[in-house]
């Protein structure tokens, strides 16, 4: 079984995060942080001191009281809260690159430059059995419990995404992050229920390079991943035809409705390096957003 979390993992992490500089949550809309941070006079919190932090911000009452460092935050400052929704459904553990593979991997490198950020972030599956929903997480030490979790997503029959995603209570204003496949007939509504709840949409539509260009040659059996129907079929040169147009459409209609509610849409493969899911991919939400 592939190891989802390898060194190689590891290293491209630290790069990106060097790279990207996390513009998620400036870009906002409406966005809560200012470009010059510390500004305001309006004191809101306290969080602990981090190398290269301003050393004139500590606050030394609070060092005496707890034996810690710690610095003031302003209202500029306030967390960021994201919402990272994974499809769980039996459609994405499919594909010789696994689709469920990268999507947690996304899930992971977001997960970690959103900590990195100091802003808040919530792992939620959209599976067979509905919502399923962490804690929030924030600081940098919460990474590791986050991948933990990761690592034991199963992925299972047929998922509700909708009505899965009308479950979670998103109650403050924030961005949202879908992966999935896309195989759902419910996709505008999930963005209608997001956009309703002022969420700022991402949708990385992951999936395996046998969907995006099918090889099959021949009688093939194809069985639906998530029912267990089964279809046998000839792959001719009008089916394979008829195939990418079919896809041709899917895609377009997707391209179509994330215009429509303002989602960035970030198409990904399965197959893709890590360096193009973590500094393509993820790069183009932080200039789209």
């Amino acid at each position: 079984m592939e190891k989802i979390f390898d060194s190689e993992f590891y290293s491209k992490l630290h790069k990106l995060r060097m790279s990207i500089a996390m513009h998620l949550a400036s870009g906002m809309s409406g966005g809560r942080k200012s470009n010059a941070k510390g500004n305001s006079v309006e004191f809101s919190d306290f969080r602990e001191y981090r190398l290269g932090d301003d050393f004139r911000r500590i606050d030394w009452n609070a060092y005496g009281r707890f034996d810690k460092l710690y610095v003031k935050l302003f209202m500029e400052e306030k967390e960021g809260i994201f919402n990272l929704f994974l499809d769980t459904s039996k459609s994405m553990d499919f594909g010789e690159a696994n689709k469920s593979v990268a999507a947690l991997r996304i899930m992971a490198a977001l997960s970690y430059v959103i900590l990195d950020n100091s802003d808040r972030v919530y792992i939620n599956y959209l599976g067979k059995d509905g919502l399923t929903e962490s804690k929030g997480y924030a600081g940098r030490q919460a990474f590791p419990k986050i991948t933990e979790m990761l690592e034991k997503v199963s992925f299972d029959g047929e998922a509700a995404l909708y009505r899965s995603m009308q479950q979670k209570q998103l109650n403050r204003r924030g961005m949202s992050v879908l992966l999935s496949d896309g195989y759902t007939e419910n996709l505008e509504d999930i963005f209608k229920y997001m956009k309703y709840k002022n969420q700022d949409i991402v949708f990385i539509h992951v999936l395996a390079p046998e969907e995006i260009k099918p090889s099959f040659d021949g009688t093939v059996l194809l069985v639906d991943s998530e029912n267990s129907s089964e279809m046998r079929m000839t792959m001719s040169s009008s089916m394979m035809k008829a195939y990418k147009n079919s896809y041709k459409n899917f895609i377009r209609n997707i391209e179509v409705l994330c215009k429509k509610y303002a989602v960035t849409y970030i198409p990904v493969s399965s197959a893709d390096s890590l360096d193009s899911l973590f500094f393509h991919s993820l790069s183009r939400i932080s200039r789209q957003v």
